[in-house]
């Protein structure tokens, strides 16, 4: 898990104000210099927004200040704006192209998003660039232990360099729009990491991890290897956390397969992309090919209407290309292990759906009150933390997601940070630090719920009075689910309609309200 983005902050505000004495820089436009500093000052103080805007007119006054971009990506990154903070970091590279900062937070950003090989090729530039930075090394190490990869820097034996290049980030290499070398990575978490889905853990390690450990076990007794499972539920639940933990349980090798890798405009690359991926996972037993967001990807067939040879067409042809590769593994699975992941399952060819293709479909659910307790307790256990009440800030978090939790977590800790810098007195993270967070409407609040009230109209079917020839009439109009989607999703389509019931509605307002101003 990487460091919150806060803690990282501080240290590196710190680093850009000493900046100019170790390193020689163009003169900086006084106003510009000026505009600076205040947006330092706003940042001290948490005041994000205005922060923003200090170094945007700092920029504006002079465009090649270095510090403005990386002080300003620094603050997008706080707040989780991570594409606008790249782009001020890919400036600030070109400024100064043997900054260390710059690529340390983006590796930073690349291992909140789990995205660990980008992390290290990320954290490797940051050290290249600066030899003796002791944040680049500790990271290193750090994502070095979570993929296996020898660590031991200043040491160029033939066997290391083989085993570095194994795991390089840069094997993930796409030359127009194809996929010609793709990057994959072990996993070291297991699912005590994974707080609560007991239920959920209890199948996976019975039907996935025993399956990849003890392949010839599930063959003597004719139990078929490799099929694929799709695990459902809202955004933030865990889903793409699970299946980490699944690979770290099992010891196997993981590929993301990134729709955004995969999907190319010209015909027949997305056919050939997703051939390739397939083909990686074949030469790197066992594996977990992981299909994050798959409906984006294996979208229903037949619903476009566009023209021939146009996105729809393209569609078709990606779903026809994922059906042969999802036969080729049912037939001969190779230790390979395919697992998909979405918010939306309805929205899936159901050609992929059926057995030995995505045939086990497992809905990984919103964290419950006793859940959420557990979850406010993992995020905040490697902070410096005074006595929390887990149950009041469960109260009031009810109808969070997991991510949720964490963001809460993460955004809270900078209170007790801050004021470490400013004051130079260490203190540790409090209830009161907590509250405050929840009570910030701008930084707080459920993913889910907006969530909820989206997918609705897709699942429930709703009764509309007409006028016809002057005369009411009353016609159902029916979700997107089909009878036996709406049997296979049932436990999720119940959460949707609890979630959405005016009654639960008002009832987690007033529990909320409960939690964050009362007890």
């Amino acid at each position: 898990m990487a460091e919150s983005g806060g803690k990282q902050g501080g240290d590196k505000a710190t680093k850009a104000e000493k900046a100019e004495k170790t390193e020689q820089k163009p003169q900086v436009d006084p106003l510009a210099k000026d505009h600076w500093k205040k947006g330092n000052s706003l940042f001290e103080e948490g005041n994000y927004n205005d922060a923003l805007a200090e170094f945007t007119e700092a920029i504006k006054v002079d465009q090649k200040y270095a510090d403005a971009y990386f002080n300003r990506a620094l603050t997008y990154r706080i707040m989780n704006n991570f594409s606008s903070a790249k782009k001020d970091l890919d400036k600030v590279m070109e400024l100064q192209p043997k900054s260390g900062d710059a690529p340390l937070l983006i590796g930073d950003m690349a291992e909140t998003n789990n995205d660990l090989l980008g992390a290290r090729f990320w954290y490797e530039k940051a050290l290249a660039n600066n030899p003796d930075y002791t944040e680049a090394k500790n990271r290193l190490e750090h994502i070095d232990s979570l993929i296996h990869v020898d660590s031991t820097y200043g040491k160029n034996s033939k066997t290391k360099q083989l085993e570095l290049n194994k795991y390089d980030y840069t094997e993930t290499r796409i030359e127009e729009g194809q996929i010609k070398k793709l990057a994959f990575y072990k996993s070291n978490q297991k699912f005590d990491s994974v707080i609560g889905l007991d239920k959920l853990k209890k199948y996976l390690k019975d039907n996935i991890v025993l399956a990849i450990q003890k392949p010839d076990l599930f063959k003597r007794y004719g139990k078929k290897l490799g099929l694929g499972t799709l695990l459902y539920g809202p955004p933030g639940a865990g889903k793409t956390y699970t299946v980490n933990a699944i690979a770290g349980e099992a010891g196997a090798n993981v590929i993301i397969a990134r729709v955004n890798q995969i999907v190319d405009m010209y015909t027949g690359n997305t056919e050939k992309n997703l051939h390739q991926i397939f083909e990686q996972a074949r030469k790197n037993p066992p594996c977990i090919i992981f299909f994050d967001e798959l409906d984006a990807l294996g979208v229903k067939r037949g619903g476009g209407g566009g023209p021939e040879g146009g996105e729809s067409s393209a569609l078709r042809l990606a779903v026809n290309q994922f059906l042969v590769e999802m036969s080729g593994v049912e037939a001969n699975p190779e230790g390979i292990y395919v697992i998909g992941a979405t918010n939306t399952p309805w929205d899936i060819d159901p050609a992929l759906k059926r057995s030995g293709r995505f045939g086990d479909h497992v809905y990984v659910a919103p964290p419950n009150y006793k859940t959420r307790k557990k979850l406010f307790e993992y995020h905040t256990r490697n902070m410096p933390r005074a006595h929390l009440a887990w149950g009041r800030l469960s109260r009031a978090t009810a109808g969070y997601s997991p991510a949720d939790i964490e963001r809460i977590c993460d955004k809270a800790v900078m209170l007790p940070l801050l004021h470490e810098h400013e004051h130079k007195k260490p203190r540790k993270l409090t209830m009161g630090d907590m509250i405050t967070v929840l009570q910030d409407k701008d930084v707080n609040g459920s993913s889910l719920d907006e969530w909820y009230s989206m997918v609705k109209k897709d699942v429930i079917s709703k009764t509309e009075t007409q006028i016809v020839d002057g005369k009411k009439q009353e016609i159902v109009k029916e979700g997107k689910l089909d009878a036996e989607e709406k049997i296979l999703y049932r436990s999720m389509i119940k959460d949707i309609k609890k979630n959405t019931s005016p009654l639960r509605v008002g009832w987690k307002r007033l529990v909320r309200w409960w939690g964050t101003y009362v007890f």
